[in-house]
């Protein structure tokens, strides 16, 4: 569990709300259904007019990472490569062929099986690095979602807030209603800019910082079984492998 992004989450939230009240606001001033279906409604069909289904399943699956990162860890990595540099050694190339099984991630388990089928290491390197770009690529344009409902939700924050304006000038004649209808009609730029620099950009660029890392931990596994399908000292690939937690 990510707890920075809990956090973070909560703050925006008590932000928002301890702003309008410290302002004297309140917080009801804060509730618009209207507004909500503006901001809301219409960024959901933005992004829905924008995006191909496929990006969009991969974008609703990723999402959870920002609360539950991929467990990603380097040394653990290094140790488990290093171990099987040495069977390897020791026993041949088919001696890791027991473990493949036990690898708990695809893309390593993918990678093993090339080495101890005996793939000759430039189409190893060839094969697994389409892998990781066109990963990479398509987990990208998942993020992206995000990015960009956080570039139409300040869009159509405005758009709410003119709508709202343009009612209250329909009501001119009504003095009562004039304070009200101004001030609901900028919750809707209230909602707009805050779902845009508290929740969809923050959102965008902690997945695109999980993507970042994923790729790296992909591009170690690939050194790694390089090194053993070359037959390289264990220890001369721990040091290389080292060199990616700097």
């Amino acid at each position: 569990m990510d707890i920075l992004s809990i956090i973070g989450l909560v703050l925006a939230v008590n932000a928002v709300l301890v702003g309008a009240l410290l302002r004297g606001a309140g917080v009801m001033a804060l509730v618009s259904l209207e507004a909500l279906v503006v901001v809301g409604g219409g960024t959901l069909a933005a992004i829905l007019v924008q995006t191909p289904l496929p990006v969009m399943r991969r974008a609703l699956g990723i999402f959870p990472w920002v609360m539950r990162p991929p467990p990603r860890d380097g040394n653990d990595l290094i140790a488990k490569i290093v171990g099987w540099s040495n069977t390897a050694r020791k026993q041949g190339l088919l001696g890791l062929e027991p473990l493949i099984e036990r690898e708990p991630d695809e893309f390593t388990r993918r990678a093993l099986q090339m080495v101890v089928d005996g793939t000759e290491p430039e189409n190893i390197s060839n094969s697994l690095y389409v892998d990781v770009n066109m990963r990479e690529h398509a987990d990208i344009a998942a993020a992206k979602v995000f990015e960009s409902a956080g570039t139409y939700a300040p869009t159509l924050g405005i758009i709410g807030a003119v709508l709202g304006l343009m009612a209250v000038l329909q009501n001119l004649t009504d003095p009562n209603r004039l304070g009200h209808g101004i001030a609901a009609a900028f919750t809707a730029t209230v909602y707009g800019i805050s779902f845009a620099n508290l929740f969809f950009l923050p959102v965008a660029a902690k997945l695109k910082g999980i993507i970042h890392r994923q790729t790296q931990f992909r591009e170690m596994v690939i050194d790694g079984m390089l090194g053993i399908a070359q037959g390289e000292n264990p220890r001369a690939i721990e040091t290389k492998l080292q060199g990616y937690l700097h």
